[in-house]
């Protein structure tokens, strides 16, 4: 699949004009998901897209999480947080981790990289102790630019695990 792009904001308007739209297509993929995931996964992005303005999303389908990636450019090394989603739920990866402050000890994992909290609901974005983490990751790679940004479809599995609980694949 060719890489689909829209940017948000900020970008030449040829440039928009010409580019396809991939909101489309993003809401195909979250729309595999169980209803309640799908809506828990839409409000965790809005939600990210509030706190990191200016972020690339990376879109990955991957076989076993549908993965969007705020990153402050469009490498996927400086990748910020993820939301990583399975017919489980959704959950807030941590690309750096391991290099995380985490006083309160929220982070889960034990990989030599990457560390995750698992988001219900939306309201643990909205946890000041979350909101730190996040903050902090940010602090580890390049700034953010206001301004900057968009969603960039980088890529889709043929094959993936079953999106919802008691599906078989295909």
């Amino acid at each position: 699949m060719p890489e689909l792009r829209t940017p948000r904001r900020g970008r030449a308007a040829a440039e928009a004009a010409d580019a396809p739209d991939v909101e489309p297509v993003v809401d195909a993929f979250i729309e595999r998901f169980e209803p309640g995931v799908a809506a828990c996964l839409r409000a965790c992005r809005a939600e990210l897209r509030r706190q990191l303005p200016g972020a690339f999303e990376l879109v990955y389908d991957n076989y076993n999480f549908f993965v969007i990636g705020f990153c402050p450019t469009e490498r996927p090394s400086d990748c910020i947080v993820s939301l990583a989603t399975s017919a489980k739920g959704v959950a807030l990866s941590f690309y750096r981790g391991a290099q995380v402050p985490d006083p309160d000890g929220l982070l889960q994992g034990d990989g030599k990289q990457n560390r995750f909290v698992r988001l219900p609901e939306v309201s643990t974005l909205h946890d000041p102790r979350v909101q730190a983490l996040i903050q902090a990751a940010a602090r580890l790679g390049p700034p953010l630019v206001p301004g900057a940004g968009g969603t960039i479809v980088r890529s889709v599995s043929a094959r993936q695990r079953p999106r919802r609980s008691g599906s078989h694949a295909p």
